[in-house]
């Protein structure tokens, strides 16, 4: 039997690539090692092996389909970078959603990659695309057994045999992305973590057995008419940026500076998210869960919720409380899929950038003041006790697309900052803001019938790499304090914490939980 030259045409082009990507994972900025398993060769071999014949399959020209390949995978490699550099973490298969993101929400993503990048790869794949359908030609004997389709039959059976091979080795993995993309390889870390995936979360909250404080437990005074309204910001991006460079003027933060020292908890909050991934630390406050102890739902924990994990939050315990519980976000709720998971949480309402489409801009978001007003209207409105989680995106980069201002050098420094600073400049600008945030929520919480309670914190530090390269890297924890209304509590020193514990201590400051259910 003699073999067509598309037989060998389609073999040839397979190995090929599949060299091509062994090269491509050398410009990682976390460089897969030669030396891995043999499970994660085969795991890498099968899995390209499927996929090329899959599109040659479907084109029917193996040269262009190598390239498609090839060029996605370097596409992966671009991202995994860009990612490492903004965010100091590896490209995860959890991450997929960065693409269609990316097409929903331009801004938050393609800056971070680069413009020139973004384009320059698209023309190259509009060009790719037009010069592999218009120079090869489909094989005339391509349906044939010696020619084409019996080179596809013999890479399919191959690459699924190596697949289920790697597979059944069940390869470790540490959910540590640069360890695991440089002992395993990028498409075999990508199947374990999507394997590990498919295994929903067997966690249960703390507050799914938290005992209230009740009158069946205390007196009747302390009943449901003298529960304190509480209201949480996530403030989106916010860490007091004096600690530094102690070039920054002081009173940009002088509210912030004075409810700190009227708290009854304030410090340092350690958070699992560094420039981004928001819900990493909004999760783990809101269900008080660690974020560690998700594996590799750790990346996104809304994910597992959509796919039918129940458990159990702040929200939804406070709500048997009592209370009515409202989310505040300034952004479209579909964003991390909050509009299918927030109702799931046990919030009542969800008001998002539907609720401020009057409101004028401060940069390219709603400002923190305009979200400001918007709780104190919700307060004024209440004829019970509230819980309001508020989300804010005022401070949310990419800041290098917001020029600075002519005066804002000398309204935000004592001393001009050094060159490179310009994010900073920025961040300043927007987390003055902030502060006037808190300013207005005093007022609001001060004048209100019923006692209040205020927990702010940060989710992250800002994106500002070359603010960082400058003035030094800081190590990621951000900025929290508890405050309430009624004064007259015990004023803590200094104490550090972590965001999965910060709702409990929370509860226990602001009188609504005893600290005994921790």
């Amino acid at each position: 039997m003699t073999l067509e030259p598309g037989f060998w045409t389609a073999i040839l082009a397979a190995l090929s690539g599949l060299a091509l990507t062994v090269g491509l994972e050398r410009f990682l900025q976390t460089a897969a090692r030669w030396r891995r398993p043999a499970a994660a060769w085969a795991l890498h071999m099968g899995l390209y092996g499927l996929a090329y014949v899959v599109l040659v399959f479907v084109l029917g020209r193996p040269i262009f389909a190598t390239a498609l390949l090839c060029a996605f995978f370097l596409l992966l490699v671009v991202v995994s970078n860009a990612k490492f550099k903004a965010l100091r973490e590896a490209f995860v298969f959890q991450d997929y959603e960065y693409f269609t993101d990316a097409i929903r929400h331009p801004r938050l993503y393609i800056p971070f990659l680069g413009w020139g990048k973004f384009f320059l790869a698209a023309a190259g794949f509009i060009a790719a695309l037009t010069i592999g359908l218009w120079l090869e030609a489909v094989p005339a004997l391509r349906a044939a057994w010696t020619g084409q389709w019996g080179a596809l039959a013999l890479l399919a059976a191959l690459s699924l045999g190596l697949l289920l091979w790697g597979n059944r080795a069940r390869l470790m993995v540490q959910i540590a992305p640069e360890q695991d993309v440089q002992a395993l390889g990028l498409l075999a870390s990508f199947w374990r973590y999507w394997q590990q995936g498919r295994e929903r979360p067997s966690l249960s909250s703390p507050f799914e057995n938290a005992a209230p404080k009740t009158s069946s437990v205390l007196s009747a005074a302390d009943s449901l008419a003298d529960l304190p309204h509480l209201v949480s910001v996530q403030s989106e991006s916010f860490f007091d940026a004096r600690r530094i460079s102690d070039r920054i003027r002081p009173e940009i933060l002088a509210e912030f500076d004075r409810f700190k020292s009227e708290a009854v908890a304030s410090g340092y909050l350690q958070v699992p998210a560094w420039g981004a991934n928001t819900v990493r630390s909004e999760f783990s406050f809101l269900s008080g869960i660690e974020n560690r102890a998700l594996g590799v739902h750790r990346f996104n924990p809304y994910r597992a919720v959509c796919a039918g994990w129940s458990v159990a939050t702040l929200a939804s315990w406070l709500k048997q409380q009592g209370y009515r519980t409202i989310c505040i976000h300034p952004y479209p709720a579909s964003f991390y899929q909050r509009h299918r998971v927030f109702p799931l949480f046990g919030f009542d309402e969800f008001l998002d950038i539907k609720a401020f489409a009057d409101v004028e801009r401060t940069g390219p978001y709603i400002g923190d003041l305009a979200v400001a007003e918007k709780v104190a209207s919700v307060l004024e409105q209440a004829t019970g006790p509230v819980f309001i989680h508020v989300i804010t995106m005022e401070n949310h980069g990419p800041l290098h697309l917001e020029k600075v201002a002519a005066g804002d050098i000398q309204a935000l420094y004592q001393q001009a900052p050094p060159p490179g600073c310009e994010d900073l400049t920025i961040y300043l600008r927007h987390i003055r803001n902030a502060d006037a945030m808190l300013t207005r929520l005093r007022g609001a919480l001060s004048s209100s019938d019923r006692p209040a309670s205020l927990c702010w914190y940060g989710d992250h530090v800002p994106i500002m790499p070359s603010v960082y390269a400058a003035l030094g890297t800081p190590c990621g924890d951000v900025d929290y304090f508890i405050w309430n209304s009624t004064g007259g509590q015990t004023k803590t020193p200094h104490r550090d914490a972590a965001i999965h514990d910060l709702a409990r201590e929370w509860m226990c400051s602001s009188g609504v939980m005893f600290k005994q259910a921790l």
